[in-house]
This record gives C-alpha cells, structure tokens and sequence, in this order.
C-alpha cells in the first residue's frame, strides 16, 4: 500500500523558508518518493534540460510514497515524453511573446495581464508559458511603473489580472505598491491574481497578504490552480478562510491532464473538495499546445464525454466551464455549448 510522504513545515510566516526548501533533482524526487528502482521515471531525468525540476518539499509531503502513478508527482517530475516533437505544438501556444510593454499582456478589451513575476514556487510539465521570454519581460518596479502608465492610459480596462510565473512570488511590500498604484488609477476596479502558491505552499497567506486585501478599495479575486483533490489540505482550506474573511473571492481553475485527472470522478472530487475549502470551480482548460507537454493532452471529444459523465455526478453550480485560449481570440473559447449535442 502506498504511503503518504511526511515532512515538517514552518509556519505560515515563513514561507520564504518552505519557497527555498525545493527538490530540484529528478533522483532526489524519486529517492524521497522510494521509485529510485523504476527505470522508467528514472529515463525521464533528462528532461530537466527542456524544463528546470523545482517542487517544493511542501507539496512533495502530499505525494504518495511507491506510486508512480500519484496525481501530484505526475504533473512536476520530468518524463522522456517532453522530448517529442508533437505536430501542432509550439513554443508559444497562445501568441503572447509580443507585449504591448515589457510585462504587459492586453488580451481582451476591458482587462490587462500583468506578469508580475517570472518564477514560480513549482514548475508544471505542461505549463504554457515553459518556454516564456520572462529574461525580456523583468517584474520590477520600472516595467511595474511602464506598465502602470499603460493602463493608466487606457480607460477600457477596468480589471487587472497579476499573473506570472507567479505573481505571490513578489514579498507582500511589493504587492502592497501595486495595489496602491492600482487603486489610484479611477478607472480600475477590480483586481484578480492567478496563482499556484497558496496550494502548494499555503504559508504564502500571510497576515499581511490578508490584511492588504481586506483593506483595499478594489475588488480582489483569486483564482487558485489545483487540478487533483489530493492537493487540497488542512493549511489550504485555513488559508482560504482567512482569504474569504478578508473578502476575497474566491475561485480554481484547472487544466484537463491525462493521467492526473482525466476522469469524471476525479473531477467531481476536486469540485467537492474546492466547495468545501470555500473555492468555486471557475474553468477545466483543455491543455494548451506547448511543446514538450503533448503526452498530457485529452482530446476535445474525450473531454466533453468526460463533462458529459461529471454534470450527472454533482450540482451544476460546481460544474467548471470547459474552455480554451486560442491566441488572438477576443475571449476564451467554450467547448462545453456542445455537451448535450451527441
């Protein structure tokens, strides 16, 4: 039977410790997680040559021990796969290597990308931004301050998505100037930060995250990325609660991985364990074309099936909307309109 890894954590005021606290070798994964003898994982290690390894020990401790099939360890470890040269995949799937300024991604008409930071707390296999110019796209305070006269420019806007990387990689001083220069701009309302951080590494709420939020004068959202209910702790759902007190609202967004959760059931699991950590599903991403990460793709016929079998297993309420990004589209893209068709 497989075993829950265990590791101690710092509080939630250091999460700086638990950020620098990281597995970066596919071995050391694979040793801490007792698959050090399958030669299969063990093929994939030069992938971290396409892609740096980086989890931290945080999530590692969700893993189960002697299962090479675990959810979680599948959407970090390097597989052989990522070598393939898929036909239809690239190294910018959703057209965005052109900003409009350095940092600064206007997709849509009334909202504004910003990249706030280039890191992350966790590289994903199959993240769509993998191969990202972030070297040409620096989060500092003179591309911040660029990007803030852009969109003090442009009254259409009236919603700021801080994305990344990770944007809660910044120190909460940096976010704090941010939001205050957000919240001088009339013609913004509302700000929405995508972020993996508070489910990988939950000590990211700090008091001072949550204190900033519930005293801003925007409307703040999070939208969280966690695609497995095995991801959802008791630190999350704390983390959460002290969001949802502060105000903040609070949303998922996952990605429709083959192999982690490419069933109905799977999914329905997620939903309950969002709802129940006070989180909204929000959308289920078919995968975006990135080379390297082809081996995780459901097809579009497969993932409607799939949304066809969850609205028959929860309330439609925590049903997310199946969607892609196509690049240079106005919106994303539903698939779902087309569930009840076939």
């Amino acid at each position: 039977m497989a075993h829950i890894v265990t590791l101690n954590t710092p509080s939630r005021e250091d999460w700086l410790l638990q950020l620098a606290d990281v597995i970066t070798d596919p071995d050391e994964l694979l040793r801490v997680l007792h698959l050090d003898n399958d030669e299969n994982l063990i093929a994939g290690r030069e992938a971290k040559r396409l892609f740096a390894l980086r989890v931290p020990r945080a999530f590692v401790a969700r893993m189960r021990k002697g299962d090479p099939h675990d959810p979680l360890l599948r959407q970090v470890l390097t597989s052989h796969d990522e070598f393939i040269a898929a036909p239809g995949f690239s190294t910018d799937p959703l057209d965005e290597q052109h900003s409009v300024v350095p940092g600064l991604l206007h997709k849509y008409r009334n909202r504004a990308l910003l990249l706030v930071k280039g890191g992350c707390a966790v590289n994903c296999r199959y993240c769509f931004r993998r191969h990202f110019p972030y070297a040409d796209n620096q989060g500092n305070k003179r591309n911040w301050q660029t990007a803030l006269d852009y969109i003090a420019a442009h009254p259409e806007l009236d919603e700021i998505i801080f994305s990344g990387g990770d944007p809660l990689m910044a120190k909460d001083h940096e976010l704090a100037w941010l939001v205050g220069q957000l919240e001088a701009i009339p013609h913004i309302k509302r700000l929405r930060i995508h972020s993996r951080l508070p489910i990988v590494i939950p000590a990211r709420v700090t008091d001072a995250l949550t204190a900033l939020f519930a005293r801003s004068s925007l409307q703040i959202l999070l939208v969280n990325h966690i695609n497995h209910a095995r991801e959802i702790d008791d630190a999350f759902r704390d983390a959460m609660q002290r969001l949802r007190q502060a105000g903040v609202t609070l949303l998922n967004q996952s990605v429709l991985l083959r192999g982690v959760n490419d069933n109905a059931q799977a999914l329905a699991d997620l939903s309950n364990a969002l709802f129940d950590a006070a989180v909204m599903p929000y959308y289920l991403h078919v995968l975006d074309k990135v080379q390297g990460a082809a081996h995780f793709m459901v097809s579009d016929e497969e993932a409607r099936a799939i949304m066809r079998e969850l609205l028959t297993l929860i309330s439609g309420y925590m049903v997310p909307k199946l969607a892609r990004e196509i690049g240079g589209e106005p919106s994303k893209t539903p698939l779902d309109l087309q569930l009840r068709q076939n």
